[in-house]
């Protein structure tokens, strides 16, 4: 009887960096885009205090397929002394169905949502992009601009969030690993003013970045929403932006423009196209100084990829524990 492997954290750490996440994220838009995908629409279960994903996907070209389990609970860290996300995934043989492997999740999240944002700019941004904005400074700020800065030549990074301690410390430690400046700013407009880049990584239910501080030429990941009635861009910005999506089911149920789409101010065809068609060459990117805009909700082909990277080098590499559940 084979034997499932056990991956923690740590573990993680160890097979797989960022610029590979980058890799295996553009390789996941591009299958999906291919239609090499069978994944539906990432399922949601609504509790009082939080929310509970469940993402299955199967790339048939790869023979790969895996399921993963992530909650948004976002009181956790004071309450609880918990992350607000926590994600576990399991790798399953499609030939068989065998549980090949259960890793942590939590950081394969963390990495491929600032990876997806990666990929975006890469082919939604100006190539001469520079300065960077970034509203919110919480975990998936980190990963945000970790990405950004492999696909980027950052001069100058502004960050913002609401508490004072947490934008100053993420602009400390930032500058710190990374050479450039980053400065922290007291508001949502000085932290957008004059970029190149935007991204946004907050829950907000109610716009924070108004239209008519965005310059032509200015590229946003939109990263924040992620569930019904959240919103971080007015939607005037939205209308008058290239809107980029990863999937239309899940970013008109959950993504930025899920409000405007339920109030029925944006349709289908106002979005210009999925990032993964514009890889592959079916649709158009940047064109000139219009401002662009990417609206990524996560899709579970992203997580399998990146897990079955992490996968093949754990065995390769003799990492993990073996667990039998049916002895």
């Amino acid at each position: 009887m084979p034997e499932t492997l056990l991956l923690k954290q740590s573990e993680i750490k160890e097979l797989i960096s960022m610029k590979e996440v980058i890799d295996s994220v553009e390789t996941a838009f591009k299958a999906y885009a291919q239609r090499d995908v069978q994944m539906p629409a990432k399922e949601y279960l609504f509790f009082h205090e939080g929310d509970l994903r469940i993402m299955p996907c199967y790339i048939r070209t790869q023979e790969e397929a895996g399921v993963k389990c992530v909650n948004v609970h976002p009181q956790n860290p004071l309450e609880h002394k918990l992350p607000t996300v926590m994600a576990i995934i399991e790798m399953i043989d499609p030939q068989t169905g065998f549980p090949l492997a259960i890793m942590d999740g939590t950081l394969i999240t963390d990495m491929r949502t600032g990876a997806a944002a990666g990929v975006a700019t890469k082919y939604l941004a100006r190539e001469d992009s520079e300065v960077l904005g970034i509203i919110g400074a919480g975990k998936q700020a980190y990963t945000q601009l970790m990405a950004l800065n492999e696909v980027m030549d950052i001069k100058k990074a502004m960050v913002f969030c609401r508490t004072c301690s947490t934008r100053t410390d993420f602009a400390k430690k930032a500058t710190e690993r990374y050479g450039f400046e980053v400065e922290a700013v007291d508001t949502a407009e000085k932290a957008v003013e004059n970029c190149d880049v935007i991204v946004t990584t907050t829950p907000a239910r109610k716009p924070i970045i108004n239209a008519d501080w965005i310059s032509p030429g200015t590229h946003i990941n939109a990263m924040g929403a992620d569930a019904p009635s959240k919103q971080e861009l007015e939607t005037r910005l939205l209308l008058k932006s290239k809107i980029v999506i990863d999937s239309w089911d899940q970013a008109s149920h959950s993504g930025e423009i899920n409000v405007p789409v339920t109030q029925k101010v944006l349709k289908q065809k106002d979005i210009h196209a999925k990032l993964g068609d514009i890889i592959i060459g079916n649709a158009t990117g940047r064109e000139g100084d219009e401002i662009t805009i990417f609206d990524s909700t996560g899709l579970a082909v992203q997580d399998v990829v990146t897990a079955g990277l992490i996968y093949q080098r754990a065995r390769e590499q003799g990492l993990g524990t073996d667990f039998s559940f049916m002895s």
